[in-house]
């Protein structure tokens, strides 16, 4: 069956369905459970890590300009960490028998993150452009932490990794384009 949304689509529905479905063994499985506002708390920081991942491809392979090698470097620490944070989150859900959704199509209609321009693009603006999105990350992830928190202790500690490294990038990355305040 195609998929007829788009003109020109000829992606075909994914075969059983378009959501995954407990098997009878994980029906079986017991322990500590998600809510569907923890899943789709930890659902939203998924997304919005997997779109951050994709957009500093994006930004590292375009790249140009003033400290471009630098800048290039940069991109790849942040993209490494936005694949690794959304790993360990993917799994914590799926520890507490929640089914993360990374599928390309979920990203794209979920994410808080804008998107991101074609092209290349300056040193200044991608350093701007990249601030912006880790910010957006943060924000997500400060906006469910305290539902989080109050549901699960364990997956708010993992939100506070989330946190502690997209801060640190956001700050390492902006000060790129900063300059020392006056003195008075």
């Amino acid at each position: 069956m195609a998929d007829t949304t788009r003109p020109g689509n000829k992606r075909r529905a994914a075969r059983g369905g378009s959501g995954a479905k407990l098997t009878q063994e994980q029906n079986k499985e017991s322990g500590f459970r998600a809510s569907q506002q923890l899943s789709d708390n930890l659902q939203s920081i998924l997304v919005d890590l997997l779109e951050l991942q994709l957009q500093g491809k994006q930004a590292h392979w375009n790249v140009v300009g003033t400290n471009f090698r630098d800048t290039h470097r940069q991109l790849d620490d942040i993209i490494d960490a936005a694949r690794t944070l959304s790993d360990v989150i993917a799994e914590r859900m799926r520890a507490l028998h929640a089914l993360p959704d990374g599928r390309s199509d979920t990203i794209a209609q979920t994410t808080t993150l804008p998107e991101f321009p074609q092209g290349e693009i300056d040193t200044t603006e991608t350093i701007d452009l990249v601030t912006e999105r880790l910010e957006s990350v943060i924000a997500t992830t400060r906006e469910v932490h305290d539902a989080v928190d109050e549901e699960d202790p364990t997956s708010a500690d993992i939100l506070h990794d989330v946190l502690e490294q997209l801060e640190q990038f956001a700050w390492m990355v902006s000060a790129e384009n900063r300059t020392p305040a006056k003195k008075k």
